[in-house]
């Protein structure tokens, strides 16, 4: 297994010239059998990293963390669904300088493990370039990037070098060595386009799973729009009457008081205190508590909450996610 993580000083190395679509000959060898082939891989991958890695971020989801990577300008992130862990739901990205910005998952397929993500702060993104044509092969060379146990500024994303191991329709396996906080990392041919996005990584570090791009070719515009495609493993489907905000409420003028919070549940935890008055529960006013309650049972864990409350005769809008009963 040949790994480089460092330039092969003090060689000059000359990439040999090859156009946009043109295969690199090393894919049809075995193996590499000189140094012109060596340097040929070290050449192709010096070249490719500064814009992939520039595109590569880590995502920040409660107290975990992966990876993903950015395919438009407008901040479209395409990652793994077990990254994502659902619909709409609000994510940290950090960027290769360390910035960090607010993203929303959009949709997912839950039984490939392909989902996406969209920045949603105002910007202009690095991005790479997709392969939709599926132009890989069996045994060719890639390079995988991850933040690999969390983002560390000073390391970077971690790059692996590897090959193509096995595919079949909706997986595809390599021997990159990937680690915790590599999924939904980004997978690249040599010449850069993106092709793959980690999946599982194993056991054994050289045995890692890649979902190709042509699954999420095929649901781009259902998970464009928020939609949750298929049936686990990877994502569950959210279950109605899951939701639990942790408050205690009676009627009041304008709305409902807040009586009790409960202590470390979503509501404490968002900062809604007792005496606050819900004017709106998601946009909806409610007179009663029981029409809260039945309006919650439609919600499942996970759900976003926007409440507007009334303090000290101040208005403003707390923002939470509903945890499990």
């Amino acid at each position: 297994m040949l790994r480089f993580f460092t330039p092969l000083a003090p060689l000059i190395l000359t990439l040999t010239a090859m156009a946009a679509d043109e295969r690199p000959y090393i894919n049809d060898k075995k193996a590499p059998e000189d140094a012109k082939d060596l340097q040929f891989i070290q050449s192709a991958l010096q070249k490719a990293l500064p814009k992939s890695r520039a595109a590569t971020v880590c995502i920040e989801v409660g107290e975990g963390t992966g990876t993903g990577v950015i395919v438009s300008p407008d901040g479209l992130i395409l990652t793994a669904a077990h990254v994502s862990t659902g619909v709409r739901k609000r994510l940290t990205v950090v960027m290769e300088d360390g910035t960090k910005h607010k993203a929303e998952s959009l949709g997912l397929v839950a039984d490939t493990d392909a989902a996406m993500v969209r920045i949603t702060d105002p910007g202009t993104w690095p991005f790479v370039e997709i392969d939709r044509a599926s132009t890989t092969r069996l045994g060719d060379w890639v390079f995988s990037l991850g933040h690999s146990g969390g983002f560390d500024k000073d390391r970077g994303s971690v790059v692996r070098l590897g090959r193509i191991v096995r595919m079949a329709n909706s997986t595809w396996q390599s021997d990159c060595m990937l680690i915790g906080g590599d999924s939904g990392g980004p997978l690249f041919d040599l010449t850069g386009k993106l092709i793959g996005i980690h999946s599982r990584v194993g056991q054994q570090l050289a045995v890692n799973m890649h979902v190709p791009m042509s699954e999420y070719v095929k649901h781009w515009d259902a998970m464009m729009k928020s939609e949750f495609i298929g049936e686990g493993p990877f994502a569950q489907k959210p279950e109605k009457g899951t939701g639990f905000l942790g408050l205690a409420t009676e009627a009041a003028e304008g709305g409902l008081r807040v009586t009790k919070v409960g202590a470390k549940t979503p509501a404490e935890r968002a900062g809604v205190k007792e005496g606050d008055i819900i004017l709106r529960f998601n946009g909806k006013a409610f007179a009663k508590r029981e029409e809260m309650q039945e309006h919650l049972k439609e919600m499942a864990a996970g759900d976003e909450v926007k409440l507007d409350i009334r303090r000290d005769g101040k208005e403003q809008t707390i923002t939470l996610e509903l945890g499990e009963r």
